[in-house]
């Protein structure tokens, strides 16, 4: 009623927020309608020229809805922001929108932020969707996969996509281990235009101290990195002290909370000493690995 509601009246709506309500088969009559003519002379659509923002995040939607959307999706043709988050569409539900992003590229899309958070996606499916937003013609500045366990196999296509326009990435929880970690270092050649990235909660090891190193002298214009949960063990303190007393960078944070250090006082102090702006960038672990509890389930 509300979506009805809003297609049936002329608004300049750019905000639509829907977030955490059941309202799976919502979208279904949209598969009907014909995609050539979005903007009939029945008015559909108009109302939707001017939104901006569709947060969809945790709404129950399946892979069915995933394929609805792609239809929907054709009314919005200045969507910057779309939030799929928390919905288990699967690798069907995405491979059913993949469709819609090479359109949109073809078009010059608008979309800058797409967020993928825990929706039961695969490798097979973020490697197609990766490889068709590797060639994306739009502003596209943010992605978010984050608590999909995609494996160490992911890594290949998304170390081509670092490469990419991309400004802020969100791939915490995706299952990278050391060897994800270790094929991303292989891969980076060139300089990124990086500006935040978590890395959280894969498991990395040395690895993704290694990464890090790596990451910051290809990335002039860092600000952030969470590194948190990665089972760092304390040599690597070392090796990211090195990268960031010689990184010419702008970076601000340095999140290396609950990896496997004891109190290592000479490291911290060390760490302690990096600052920017008169503050210490890098955020250490409070207590040792025995006494903290650990949960990475998203």
């Amino acid at each position: 009623m509300v979506f009805n509601t809003i297609l049936d009246v002329s608004s300049s709506i750019s905000i639509l927020d829907l977030s955490e309500n059941n309202i799976s088969g919502w979208l279904s009559d949209f598969n009907k309608r014909s995609s050539s003519d979005p903007f009939s002379s029945l008015g559909i659509g108009k109302s939707l020229q001017s939104l901006r923002v569709l947060n969809l995040r945790g709404n129950n939607l399946r892979k069915d809805d995933a394929e609805s959307l792609r239809y929907a999706l054709v009314y919005i043709p200045n969507l910057e922001v779309l939030d799929l988050s928390d919905n288990f569409i699967e690798d069907e539900g995405i491979m059913s929108l993949i469709p819609y992003f090479v359109e949109a590229s073809e078009r010059s899309s608008s979309l800058a932020d797409l967020n993928l958070e825990n929706c039961e996606l695969s490798c097979n499916g973020v490697t197609q969707l990766l490889n068709t937003l590797s060639t994306f013609k739009g502003p596209l500045k943010s992605l978010s996969l984050a608590d999909n366990f995609l494996g160490s196999q992911v890594a290949v296509a998304l170390g081509k996509y670092l490469h990419t326009s991309i400004e802020v990435l969100n791939v915490g929880g995706i299952g990278l281990g050391s060897s994800g970690f270790r094929e991303l270092q292989e891969d980076m050649m060139e300089e990124l235009k990086l500006v935040k990235i978590n890395i959280s909660k894969n498991h990395g090891g040395i690895e993704t101290a290694k990464f890090f190193s790596k990451l910051v002298s290809l990335a002039p214009e860092l600000v952030e990195v969470n590194a948190a949960y990665n089972f760092m063990p304390v040599e690597s303190l070392s090796i990211i002290c090195a990268a960031l007393k010689v990184a010419k960078g702008n970076l601000e944070r340095l999140d290396l909370m609950e990896n496997t250090w004891d109190n290592q006082l000479a490291h911290a102090s060390l760490l302690s000493a990096i600052k920017r702006n008169g503050k210490p960038i890098v955020i250490l672990p409070l207590r040792s690995a025995s006494d903290a509890p650990y949960d990475d389930d998203p």
